[in-house]
C-alpha cells in the first residue's frame, strides 16, 4: 500500500530543524557577560586599548560593575582578552554607549577599527557614540557610588539633551551613514570629567576621515541643529543684550528665550567656480527670562531685531569655523548633490576643500510670540 504524505508532520520537522539551527549560536545567560559600555583609546605609547564595563549582579558585592581593559590589535582580536577577565563569555548585544577618546581621534582613518561592530550580527548598532575629552580609562573607572551605572547615566544624559537639541544621540549605525555619505561630515556627542563629575560638553565635529577638528558647546550645538533642520521646539538660547546696563557682578543684561517651530530653508547655486548657499531661518519664540526691565508694547519690535541679529551673528561665527576646518556637519553637500549634481561630482572627494571656498549667507527672522505671564 502506498503511504500518504503528511504536510503537517513535514512542517513540524522543518520548524524543529530551524529552531535547532537558530539555537546553535545561543549562549546561556549564566555563561554570558553583558558589558554595557565599550571604549577605545590610545595610551601614552600610542597603543590601541579597549575598555569595557559590565554590571555585577550580586548582593554580596558592593561594587556595581566590573571593568575590563587591555591592549589589542583590533576589537575582534580583543574578545579573547575580554573573555579572559570575566566569568562568562563577553557578548556585544547590550552595549549602551561606545566611548572614543579624543587622543585616538587625532588620527585619520580610525573608523575601520569599528568594522566588527557592523560586520558581526551579534553586535548592536544602536549604541550611542560619545567622544571623551580626556582619558576613556578615567571616565570608565569613575564609578560614582551614589549614581546608577555609568553606561546608563551616559545614555540617559545624551538622549535627554538630544531632545533639547543640545547634543546628538548618534548611534553606531548613524555614524556609519555619516562616514559613507560624501555630502556630510560626522558629528557626535562629547563629554568630559570635571572634578570627578561627568559633564556633557555639547558636540564634537570630525572631518571626512574621522579626525577630530573642533567642539561646539550646548548653545552652538542648538544652532547647528537648526541649520540641519533637526531642532525640535523647546530649545533654549540666551544672549547678552548690548544696550542694557549690567549691574555689579550680575549679568543683568541677559535675555533667554524658548524656541518654537523653526523653518530653515536652504537655496543652492553655483557661480564663479564655487558653491553658494543662502540659508533663511524663521521662528517664533517665547521669552523665558529677561533680567532687565522692558516695556512689552514699546520694546518688543526692537528686541526682536536685536535677538535676530545676535543669533545670526553667532551662526555666522560657527559657519566661519566650519569653513576654516573644512568640515560640513550641516550637510550642505547633500543640497549641492541634489541641486548642482554635475558640479558636486567634480569635488565630492574633496568636499571639505570645496565647502571652505563656498559662499554661505545666513538670515534670521525671529518673532517674539509670548512675553510670559508676569509683567
Amino acid at each position: 500500500m502506498k503511504q500518504q504524505s503528511h504536510p503537517f508532520a513535514s512542517l513540524i520537522v522543518i520548524m524543529g530543524c530551524l529552531i535547532l539551527s537558530a539555537c546553535g549560536d545561543q549562549l546561556s545567560l549564566e555563561n554570558a557577560s553583558t558589558p554595557l559600555a565599550l571604549g577605545i583609546d590610545l595610551d601614552q605609547d600610542e597603543k590601541f586599548h579597549f575598555y569595557a564595563t559590565a554590571p555585577v549582579y550580586s548582593k554580596n558585592i558592593k561594587k556595581k560593575s566590573q571593568e575590563i581593559t587591555g591592549e589589542a590589535e583590533s576589537l575582534r582580536q580583543s574578545k579573547a582578552l575580554q573573555d579572559s577577565q570575566t566569568a562568562g563569555s563577553v557578548q556585544g548585544r547590550n552595549y549602551q554607549v561606545l566611548l572614543i577618546g579624543r587622543h585616538l581621534l587625532q588620527y585619520n582613518d580610525w573608523f575601520p577599527m569599528l568594522d566588527v561592530i557592523f560586520r558581526d550580527a551579534r553586535n548592536t548598532i544602536t549604541d550611542r557614540i560619545i567622544v571623551v575629552d580626556g582619558s576613556v580609562k578615567e571616565l570608565l573607572y569613575l564609578n560614582p557610588p551614589d549614581q546608577p551605572l555609568l553606561p546608563i547615566i551616559l545614555r540617559g544624559m545624551v538622549d535627554t539633551k538630544t531632545t533639547k537639541s543640545e547634543t546628538y544621540s548618534t548611534t553606531a549605525q548613524e555614524l556609519h551613514r555619516q562616514f559613507m555619505d560624501k555630502g556630510v561630515t560626522p558629528y557626535v556627542a562629547e563629554v568630559k570629567v570635571v572634578n570627578k563629575q561627568i559633564q556633557l560638553k555639547g558636540s564634537a565635529l570630525l572631518n571626512e576621515r574621522g579626525k577630530y577638528m573642533m567642539s561646539l558647546n550646548a548653545q552652538e550645538t542648538i544652532l547647528l541643529n537648526i541649520l540641519q533642520k533637526q531642532a525640535d521646539p523647546g530649545f533654549s538660547l540666551s544672549y547678552l543684550i548690548p544696550d542694557k546696563p549690567q549691574t555689579g557682578p550680575f549679568a543683568t543684561n541677559m535675555l533667554s528665550f524658548t524656541g518654537g517651530k523653526v523653518k530653515t530653508s536652504i537655496k543652492t547655486a553655483y557661480a564663479n567656480q564655487k558653491f553658494k548657499f543662502d540659508i533663511h531661518i524663521k521662528t517664533t519664540v517665547g521669552l523665558s527670562e529677561h533680567i532687565f526691565p522692558i516695556d512689552i508694547t514699546k520694546d518688543s519690535p526692537k528686541l526682536q531685531k536685536q535677538i535676530s541679529s545676535l543669533m545670526q551673528e553667532q551662526i555666522e561665527g560657527i559657519i566661519e569655523k566650519l569653513k576654516k576646518h573644512k568640515i560640513d556637519p550641516i550637510g550642505l553637500g547633500v543640497y549641492a548633490r541634489a541641486y548642482q549634481y554635475e558640479h558636486f561630482k567634480q569635488v565630492e572627494d574633496e568636499w571639505g576643500e570645496a565647502i571652505s571656498r563656498s559662499e554661505i549667507n545666513v538670515k534670521v527672522d525671529l518673532t517674539i510670540g509670548a512675553m510670559g505671564p508676569v509683567k
